[in-house]
């Protein structure tokens, strides 16, 4: 059988091969159309071949049904798979929620005293903490020598420190 001839066949043949598809396929039908859809390319491209011993339409219903049972047992290994994969793994544990309120707290207080830093201390100490960058690089960002900002960074490290070190302390 020739592609034009086959390429007929299966326009003549869809409506009753989607209603096999969907009885094969327990009436879903996104299933059913996934299954017709890698039925017909499986046919086109010659992977499935028609040889005559049977009628046309039987041997295409035979094409879906076994198409279908593969892609069930496809989407139970998956599942299987899936519901392993799940079982090994470990819940997260969850912070109690004192856990929250004292990280909040933390990053309250770091804020509060990064706001009562100079301007170029708060800069320069955001630039390497936060932006992972050098005293150098951070230097060249803020258009200052490189002494400057090593100054600047080492006046507000030490400011930084008393303030949290206050902090703590109440």
């Amino acid at each position: 059988m020739d592609d034009v001839e086959l390429r007929r066949h299966l326009e003549r043949a869809h409506a009753d091969c989607f209603g096999w598809a969907l009885a094969c396929c327990r009436r879903d039908r996104d299933d059913a159309e996934e299954v017709l859809q890698t039925v017909y390319l499986t046919v086109l491209d010659g992977r499935a071949r028609y040889d005559g011993r049977s009628s046309f339409r039987t041997w295409l219903f035979g094409v879906i049904r076994l198409t279908a049972a593969s892609e069930r047992r496809k989407a139970w290994l998956r599942g299987l798979l899936l519901t392993r994969e799940a079982g090994s793994l470990k819940p997260e544990a969850t912070a109690p929620p004192d856990a929250d309120v004292e990280r909040d707290s933390g990053r309250d207080n770091l804020l509060g005293a990064l706001a009562k830093l100079a301007t170029r201390q708060r800069e320069v100490l955001q630039l390497v903490f936060y932006h992972d960058l050098t005293v150098e690089e951070a230097a060249a960002v803020m258009g200052v020598t490189v002494g400057s900002a090593r100054t600047h960074y080492a006046r507000g490290k030490a400011r930084l420190a008393a303030l949290l070190g206050d902090a703590r302390e109440l």
